[in-house]
């Protein structure tokens, strides 16, 4: 029996073919027994019709694979211009991104420097965090194509996962990436190396025991994510707690005893912990970030980690993070800041990103130096975290986060004013009463001239009279000795400050000044006019300084913006958040704050008066948020976001200076229980300027021009002439 069958060459699609028809013989087995060979009329293409089929099916199937790279490719170039801003070239160059060969997906740097070592010399390997791709560069651009010429495609195992990925290559341009700043430990946040020895932590991990899944003396439960045991107290997991009523029996292990009189005795710990949570966590495992309850356990709070150690992730609610690395043996203690802001969580992973430098292992912080970072194989790790159970409510100054505090606030904090007594009396106490108690504390961060004021300043000519309306301790009085200039402020003992550093200064209402009308080359409000608490009096302050000033004369204006992340730059304050509590005014700004979403949708509706009146030429930038009956002022919590143009800014008062002889106003002052280690905090009214609204005001004075507007490390700020 015979079949037909019509054969063509593959590979040789533009020429004309000559095609003849086969006859095989099915029992044909070879050459001249039934079979006849097919030619075509392209030279040197003579082959037999199964050789034919065969690399057919071959070259579908290499012509399928190049289709699948070059999808690949073109998919890992998105996905880096997406990411970095980087675009890939279509010529060689040394450097080559290699996609799935980062350390977001399981590639180690010691992996991946034996598998490009391989072609030539490797001047630079860079592996971004949590990233599917790297980047090499040759020494020369013939090693960089050959490197691309057999990666690309090449599918490969990852050691430490024993899974097979496959490699796609672009070439780039050389790849530039920012130097990495070495990132401090959270503020009040400490990591003691090797705090027992090995025969300690042996012991220690012996006498946890694990066997069965639920044990009533130590509340032992199963978690989804770790194993837990609790001693002294049960932690409730669902409601956050501990029964305080109801301790467990037996109390702390005995094998702990000596350990925690050791920490008592070396300073870490003040108060010996009556509760202890020993969680066990298994490579991919780990825990969600979370604050410890501030009504459930006192100040400090320790956690030994056993076994391993661990990459744990710190938060603060501006979105800032910092891995830190916990070494095995060592503790951590948080206290302060660190314990009752930022969150701390394990991210359920079975590798960590350490620095590859440090594979020993270090204490420390995890920066993100793309050059030196690799994957660290996690171990079982057991964690025993030692808490006190506290006894009252907590008193800590970041009542936004603070379950003690939330209800309480409510009840303290002042209402928005609706008239012009109110705002009056809002003022009184929640900034002249304020600033006559913090005076000296406030003086004491108040002596570094912002550099564009002293620019102002200076460009003035010789002989200029200028006032310093709200000039507070007198900082710019003395910045150009060839001017006239005189000071005025609301708070007494701050204008004394002023006398004392030999500044002419008196006592009185920015509304209000003593002075001639038309008398002055020049005026500055620096940080005044945010103090005012309706639309109204923020205008009045605005036409006291043109008042002031002679037909010509110009006035320089400075408010707190709303903004503080502003064309994709932050702050200088919030940059320097971390580095000064006493920088309270200038810092107490960021870009997002999960933990305040309650507190966000709670207040969403109040905000301030002055949009629906200076911004009517300005609708999309001016406030949409509108005070409403009975609005309670929130309290802003430092160092993060604003969620309302209107607020109560704490003022942590350090040591509990204030001035001689005063009575601290319970109104004005918040959290001030007897307690050694808090210090008093004051609240000040504040209204933040969102962008346009300034301007906006000053336009809508027939007597003024805007010479200028500008945005200055966290304010709006605006010159104005006189006409």
């Amino acid at each position: 029996m015979r079949k037909r069958k019509r054969v063509r060459s593959a590979g040789c699609r533009n020429v004309l073919w000559s095609e003849w028809w086969i006859w095989v013989s099915k029992d044909a087995t070879k050459p001249g027994e039934g079979q006849r060979v097919s030619y075509t009329s392209e030279p040197h293409c003579q082959i037999t019709s199964m050789e034919t089929g065969k690399n057919t099916e071959d070259h579908l199937k290499a012509h399928k694979m190049k289709k699948k790279i070059l999808r690949k490719q073109v998919r890992a170039q998105h996905t880096l211009m997406r990411h970095e801003g980087i675009e890939c070239i279509s010529h060689a160059t040394q450097s080559l991104v290699i996609a799935n060969a980062g350390l977001g997906n399981g590639m180690s740097r010691h992996q991946l420097h034996r598998i490009v070592d391989n072609y030539g010399v490797v001047e630079t390997l860079l592996m971004p965090p949590n990233k599917p791709y790297s980047f090499v560069q040759y020494e020369s651009t013939e090693e960089a194509k050959k490197a691309f010429d057999a990666l690309n495609g090449k599918e490969v195992t990852l050691e430490d996962f024993d899974q097979n990925i496959v490699l796609y290559c672009n070439f780039v341009g050389k790849v530039f990436w920012k130097n990495s700043v070495p990132t401090s430990l959270p503020p009040d946040l400490k990591v003691i190396e090797d705090i027992i020895s090995p025969e300690e932590e042996r012991k220690m991990l012996e006498s946890i025991d694990w066997r069965g899944d639920e044990n009533t003396q130590t509340a032992q439960k199963t978690l989804k994510h770790r194993r837990v045991k609790h001693f002294g107290y049960e932690f409730r997991y669902d409601n956050n707690d501990v029964d305080k009523d109801n301790p467990l029996p037996g109390g702390l292990p005995e094998i702990c005893i000596p350990f925690l009189e050791k920490c008592l005795k070396q300073g870490y710990i003040k108060h010996k912990p009556d509760q202890l949570t020993v969680n066990q966590y298994e490579p991919g495992q780990g825990i969600p970030p979370h604050i410890d309850t501030h009504s459930a356990f006192e100040d400090e709070i320790i956690s030994l980690s056993l076994g391993s150690e661990i990459v744990m992730d710190f938060k603060h609610p501006d979105g800032h993070t910092v891995a830190v690395m916990l070494p095995r043996r060592s503790l951590l203690v948080m206290t302060g800041e660190s314990r009752y802001l930022w969150t701390h969580g394990i991210t359920p992973r079975k590798y960590d990103v350490i620095q590859a430098s440090e594979l020993g292992q270090k204490v420390g912080t995890i920066t993100a130096d793309v050059r030196d970072l690799t994957l660290k194989r996690r171990e079982t790790r057991t964690s025993f975290t030692f808490r006190k159970v506290r006894r009252s409510s907590c008193n800590c100054i970041y009542p936004s986060v603070c379950d003690s505090q939330k209800g309480q606030q409510r009840q303290a904090e002042p209402s928005f004013p609706h008239n012009e007594m109110e705002a009056s009396e809002l003022e009184q106490q929640y900034v002249h009463k304020v600033y006559e108690e913090i005076a000296t504390h406030f003086s004491s961060t108040r002596h570094s001239p912002w550099p564009r004021v002293v620019e102002f300043l200076r460009s003035l000519p010789e002989g200029s009279i200028v006032a310093d309306v709200g000039c507070g301790n007198g900082k710019y009085l003395g910045i150009n000795r060839d001017l006239y200039m005189v000071g005025c402020d609301r708070s007494k003992n701050l204008v004394d400050i002023c006398g004392e550093k030999d500044c002419q200064a008196f006592v009185c209402d920015a509304l209000s000044v003593p002075i001639r009308s038309g008398s002055c080359d020049a005026c500055i409000s620096i940080a005044v006019i945010h103090h005012f608490s309706t639309a109204e009096r923020r205008l009045a302050a605005i036409r006291e300084l043109a008042r002031l000033l002679k037909p010509g004369g110009t006035a320089l204006i400075y408010v707190w913006a709303m903004e503080q992340e502003y064309k994709n730059q932050k702050s200088k304050y919030l940059k320097e958040k971390h580095g000064s509590k006493d920088k309270e005014e200038e810092s107490s700004t960021g870009t997002s704050q999960r933990l305040l979403d309650d507190q966000k949708h709670d207040r969403s509706s109040q905000g301030s008066a002055c949009s629906d009146r200076l911004l009517d030429d300005s609708e999309d930038k001016g406030c949409a948020a509108k005070p409403v009956a009975d609005s309670r002022l929130p309290v802003h919590t430092n160092r993060t976001s604003f969620h309302s143009q209107d607020m109560l800014v704490p003022w942590h008062l350090k040591g509990g200076i204030k001035k001689k002889g005063a009575v601290v106003d319970e109104a004005s002052l918040a959290g001030c229980k007897e307690s050694q280690e808090l210090s008093p905090v004051f609240h000040r009214y504040y209204h933040v300027f969102r962008e346009g609204e300034l301007e906006a005001a000053c336009r809508s004075l027939d007597c003024v021009r805007i010479l200028k507007n500008y945005y200055d490390q966290g304010n709006w700020c605006v010159v104005l002439e006189k006409l």
